[in-house]
């Protein structure tokens, strides 16, 4: 079975014979290239027997080998080839030795015919739900990487992966340097720690929603206690839940990210969902191993449980936390990206958020 739909659109061309089928598989993909090691040269060029000639090898992201510690791929897409490429003679070998293989005759004249397929299928766009059909897709690993699923949706990359990059080396190392001051596996853990500690989500609020969860959930738990005192005990002493929250909710319910009754019951999810990415994008920079990046999905999904009862929940749980973060009300761009996520990740009948259990 091939990994992802990139690969079943490559196997399907090559099978038909279909040059420009085989093109436009990959047009608007990344392609992954291995960077050279200590001492070898700078391309990877290889006498291939199948194409009759010199080649370069590159991967679709679906074909990309187990992790490695010392194993790395830069990304490089079909226009950048096109235009860089050394040599007239050679050919682009796309999955070489694999049964998603193609081989690409890269003369002046075809070069052109892939920038102008390139031209007509665009970049890959973002927030596409991506399964590799190869990765975990039932059980603890598989339901921890789910609570990462909104982060990679917005990447357009498969969701349940763990393993040699989630954009390329040098993003994943760029990301974490940039976004979290993560430059070591010392700090990598201790991010992850808080991430798991739900530490980045606003404390006030949080500890408003929660109270006033448990003051929802108190008449139904207490028995022959009067409602307004079970209800009001861990209530009393917490923060009021802020006005832009219930604006928040009041939208979120228009707009199907809440059901008509429905309130966020806490905006951990939001940190579970970096926690996860925070993991992968640590396994890309090398700053973690596949054996802790399992244990620790699998402590966001444990952690997860602990907060939510559904993925409905969970979700309605990022959705807020990120529009407190980078919304702020003005119900713009932001919004309209966490709208589009939710619909993607609650609807599409192959998301992880509809075929596997949340607990």
């Amino acid at each position: 079975m091939p990994p992802t739909d990139t690969e079943r659109r490559l196997c399907e061309a090559t099978a038909r014979g279909d040059w420009d089928g085989q093109v436009a598989a990959i047009a608007g993909e990344d392609l992954y290239l291995a960077v050279p090691q200590q001492g070898q040269d700078p391309l990877p060029v290889y006498d291939d027997p199948t194409a009759g000639a010199k080649c370069i090898p590159v991967l679709t992201r679906g074909m990309l080998p187990p992790w490695q510690p010392q194993q790395f791929f830069d990304r490089v897409s079909v226009e950048e080839l096109a235009q860089d490429w050394p040599n007239d003679k050679w050919r682009l070998a796309v999955n070489p030795g694999t049964p998603c293989a193609a081989y690409l005759a890269a003369s002046p004249g075809h070069r052109a015919g892939w920038l102008r397929v390139r031209a007509q299928v665009g970049v890959r766009p973002g927030g596409l739900l991506v399964t590799h059909y190869g990765g975990p897709l039932h059980g603890p690993v598989a339901q921890g990487l789910a609570c990462g699923a909104p982060i990679a949706v917005h990447h357009s990359v498969p969701w349940n992966e763990l393993g040699t990059a989630f954009l390329d080396h040098a993003a994943d190392a760029q990301t974490l340097r940039d976004q979290w001051s993560v430059t070591d596996p010392a700090t990598w853990q201790q991010r992850l720690d808080q991430l798991l500690g739900g530490q980045f989500v606003p404390a006030e609020t949080e500890t408003a929603l929660r109270a006033r969860a448990r003051d929802a959930k108190a008449p139904e738990d207490a028995a022959g206690e009067a409602p307004e005192t079970a209800g009001s005990r861990d209530a009393a002493d917490a923060p009021a839940v802020p006005e832009l929250v219930t604006r928040y909710e009041e939208r979120f319910r228009a707009d199907g990210l809440l059901p008509a009754d429905g309130r966020v019951v806490s905006l951990v999810a939001l940190d579970h969902a970096h926690a996860v990415n925070l993991v992968r994008w640590g396994l890309g920079a090398r700053l973690c191993a596949p054996h802790q990046a399992e244990q620790a999905v699998q402590q966001v999904a444990a952690r997860a449980q602990e907060v939510y009862g559904s993925w409905e929940e969970f979700a309605a749980g990022y959705a807020l936390g990120r529009m407190l973060a980078f919304d702020n009300g003005w119900f713009g761009p932001q919004y309209a990206e966490a709208v589009h996520l939710h619909h993607v990740l609650t609807q599409d009948p192959s998301s992880p958020w509809r075929g596997l259990p949340f607990a």
